[in-house]
C-alpha cells in the first residue's frame, strides 16, 4: 500500500491510502501501518486525478505529404511525462495503411505501464474501416472500443459524408453503446472548410439523435470555427479544444486552448460541456488555398497540462481547467476516470505551486516521486 501524506484535496489537507490499484481511503483509515510499503510526503502539493486525453494517435498519424511525413508511434512514457494516465486512441487521416488492429495492440501495450486505454473505431473516412465487420460489433465485442472516430467533416481531407451517412453511423454507434453500457460517442474532426458544424447541426435537426452523441474537436482551430462551436454548445452540445498549437498556427488565427476555455466560459458555456485534448501523435499540417501541404509538425501529450497552466494565466481557476482534461472527458465517452473517489482507479498526480508535476501514480503504482522517475518493477 502507498500512503500519500498531507496532500491538498478540495482545499483541505488530508491523507490518501492507495492499494490494489484503487483509492482505499481518504482521510482517516484503519490499516496496520506495517502494510504500508511506501509513504509519499505531499505537504504543500495539490492532489488531482491523472489527466484523461480523449484524442490521441498512439501509432502516429499524418502522411498528408507522402509516406515520409508519417509521424512516429508514441511510447507510454510520452503520456506519463505529461501526467496522462488515461488515453482514447484513434486513427486519423490514414485508415488504410494504419489499422485498427495495430492501434489496439499498441494500446494494450500501454497497460503494463499503468495507462488505462480506450479506442475509437474508424478514421477520417466514411464508410469507416472497422476491426470486425462493423463499427457496432467493434464496440460490442472489443473491450477497449467505446465509440467511433475521428470522422472528418468540413475538410478537404474528408470523404465528404452526407447528413444521412453521419446519422446512420452515429445511430449504429449509439445503439451498440447502449447495449455495452458506454455512450458510443462519435468524435468528429472539424476542419476549416465552408460549412463549419452545419452538417452535424442538420443531423441533430432532422433526426432523434441527441446532440451529446457527438464530440466535435479542433473547435479552436480558427475564430470562425470557434464561434460556430459556441453556437453548438449553447444548443447543449459538447466541444473539444485541441491543446497542441504553434506560434505559426496562432498567427494564422488559431485560438490557444487555454484562451478558448476562458472565452467559452465567459460566453456562458457550462463547464461540463467543454473538454480539451492533445491530438498527440498527429501531424499538425498547414495547407495553402489549393490544398498543398506547406509544413508539418507533431502533437505532444504534455500540451494538455501546458494548456491548463495557460488557462490559469488567463484567469480560469485551476480546478475548472483540470475538469476539462479529467472527468469531463470521461463523462463524454461514458467511462470511469478523472475523479478522486473511494474505490476508483488510483491515477493520481501531485502538483506543486508552479503547476508542475511532482508525483505520478498510475493504476496505483508510483511512476514518479518528487520529480524523480522510478525504475520499472
Amino acid at each position: 500500500m502507498i500512503l500519500l501524506k498531507e496532500v491538498r484535496l478540495a482545499g483541505k489537507s488530508t491523507d490518501v491510502l492507495v492499494g490494489g490499484g484503487k483509492i482505499l481511503a481518504i482521510g482517516s483509515y484503519a490499516v496496520d501501518d506495517r502494510l504500508i510499503t511506501q509513504t509519499i510526503d505531499g505537504a504543500g502539493k495539490q492532489l488531482v486525478p491523472g489527466l484523461v486525453d480523449g484524442h490521441v494517435h498512439p501509432i502516429g498519424g499524418g502522411g498528408e505529404g507522402g509516406f515520409s511525413t508519417r509521424t512516429a508511434p508514441l511510447l507510454a512514457t510520452d503520456f506519463l511525462t505529461g501526467g496522462v494516465t488515461t488515453v482514447v486512441g484513434l486513427l486519423g487521416t490514414d485508415g488504410w495503411t494504419r489499422t485498427g488492429i495495430d492501434l489496439l495492440a499498441h494500446l494494450r501495450g500501454y497497460t503494463s505501464s499503468g495507462i488505462q486505454s480506450f479506442l475509437l473505431s474508424g478514421s477520417y473516412a466514411v464508410p469507416p474501416v472497422s476491426i470486425t465487420d462493423s463499427i457496432a460489433r467493434d464496440i460490442l465485442l472489443i473491450n477497449e472500443v467505446i465509440g467511433i472516430g475521428e470522422i472528418a467533416i468540413n475538410d478537404h481531407r474528408s470523404t465528404q459524408p452526407t447528413v444521412q451517412e453521419l446519422a446512420r453511423l452515429a445511430s449504429e454507434a449509439r445503439m451498440a453503446g447502449l447495449l455495452k453500457g458506454v455512450t458510443g460517442t462519435m468524435n468528429v474532426h472539424i476542419g476549416d472548410g465552408k460549412q463549419a458544424l452545419r452538417l452535424l447541426e442538420e443531423v441533430v435537426e432532422t433526426t432523434d439523435i441527441p446532440i451529446t452523441q457527438f464530440l466535435p474537436t479542433h473547435i479552436n482551430r480558427s475564430e470562425r470555427i470557434f464561434e460556430a462551436g459556441l453556437k453548438w454548445a449553447k444548443q447543449g452540445g459538447r466541444i473539444d479544444f485541441t491543446t497542441c498549437t504553434t506560434d505559426a498556427f496562432i498567427e494564422e488565427g488559431e485560438v490557444p486552448a487555454g484562451l478558448a476555455l476562458k472565452r467559452a466560459l465567459e460566453a456562458g458555456i457550462p463547464l461540463e460541456q467543454i473538454t480539451m485534448s492533445s491530438d498527440a501523435g498527429a501531424s499538425l499540417p498547414a495547407f495553402d488555398d489549393a490544398g498543398k501541404l506547406l509544413r508539418l509538425e507533431t502533437g505532444r501529450p504534455e500540451s494538455m497540462l501546458e494548456a491548463v497552466r495557460d488557462a490559469v494565466q488567463y484567469g480560469v481557476s485551476f480546478e475548472q481547467a483540470m475538469q476539462t482534461v479529467t472527468c469531463n472527458v470521461a463523462d463524454a465517452y461514458g467511462f470511469s476516470a478523472g475523479r478522486i473517489l473511494l474505490g476508483e482507479r488510483a491515477d493520481l498526480l501531485l502538483i506543486d505551486d508552479a503547476l508542475q508535476i511532482d508525483t505520478i501514480l498510475a493504476n496505483g503504482r508510483a511512476i514518479m516521486i518528487q520529480k524523480k522517475w522510478l525504475s520499472p518493477e
